[in-house]
């Protein structure tokens, strides 16, 4: 099961790294859950993908299978492991409308008030990114989400992959030069534009790939500028997801970190 926030749309295969070729094993069919489940003009939020994703392991259970979350989204993957009660967590049509007419600089302005400390760790990517900015607002206003946990209805094992900078670095950017020239990344974005009438502000607002490609194709950056600005923001976002779990094992979770393959396996084993 996916908690990628971004997996969870239709037609976004190469830019959100779904690699649904790879779910096989012996030529057997991997079932997955929570990928492909929405057109991209809809909106999905946090609620929404808890529901999903607790149907998933209830399903998964039921026919005495092991359900496997593998991502992606911090914030997802929290809602699930440490059951925020999301029953009161939703988007306000109202408020929303209110916060789409504020700039950049006030949606900040208010995140700083709603939450300092935490307006110091959004990464330069988020602070441009109007609809990222628009969503800490919504999350911070509604502090239920992180007071008011329901009982945990299952034990999880949490496995993190733990690489140098340096091999990340180089695979970033190595992933990045192969979605671009062997698997065509920008034609799935014009696509999803023409096609599929994802609007550019719709495409932007999902950030990395889809920022920089729509920027490229409407010729506002070349491409060697989109590949660097492209490769400087996986950076920053993986260095901002790594953050992530320190502080949540700073909040008490056990995440048991990984160095390759061979131990993965023993371990679950």
């Amino acid at each position: 099961m996916s908690a990628d926030s971004r997996q969870v749309y239709k037609y976004m295969d190469i830019g959100t790294g779904k690699d649904l070729c790879e779910y096989n094993i012996k030529n057997k069919k991997i079932p997955y859950h929570c990928i492909n489940i929405v057109h991209p003009n809809t909106e999905f939020n946090l609620a929404k993908f808890q529901k999903k994703a607790n149907n998933a392991i209830k399903d998964i259970l039921k026919r005495n299978k092991l359900p496997i979350i593998v991502g992606g989204s911090g914030l997802y993957l929290q809602a699930i492991v440490d059951g925020y009660d999301l029953s009161h967590f939703g988007v306000d049509k109202k408020i929303r409308e209110k916060l789409e007419k504020l700039s950049i600089n006030e949606l900040l302005a208010k995140i700083q008030k709603l939450n300092y400390n935490f307006s110091l760790k959004i990464n330069k990517s988020d602070i441009k990114n109007k609809r990222r900015l628009i969503r800490y607002v919504e999350i911070l206003s509604n502090d239920k989400i992180i007071k008011n946990k329901k009982n945990k209805n299952y034990d999880f094992i949490l496995i993190g992959l733990k690489f140098s900078k340096e091999i990340l670095r180089k695979r970033i950017y190595k992933r990045l030069i192969e979605r671009l020239e062997n698997e065509n990344m920008v034609k799935e974005i014009e696509i999803l534009h023409k096609k599929y009438k994802v609007s550019w502000k719709r495409l932007e607002s999902f950030g990395l790939e889809y920022k920089y490609i729509s920027l490229y194709l409407r010729k506002k950056i070349n491409y060697n500028e989109m590949i660097e600005k492209l490769n400087i923001a996986i950076r920053q976002f993986a260095k901002k997801q790594i953050s992530w779990f320190r502080r949540w094992e700073k909040q008490g979770v056990k995440i048991n970190w990984i160095k390759n393959r061979k131990e993965v396996l023993k371990f679950i084993k």
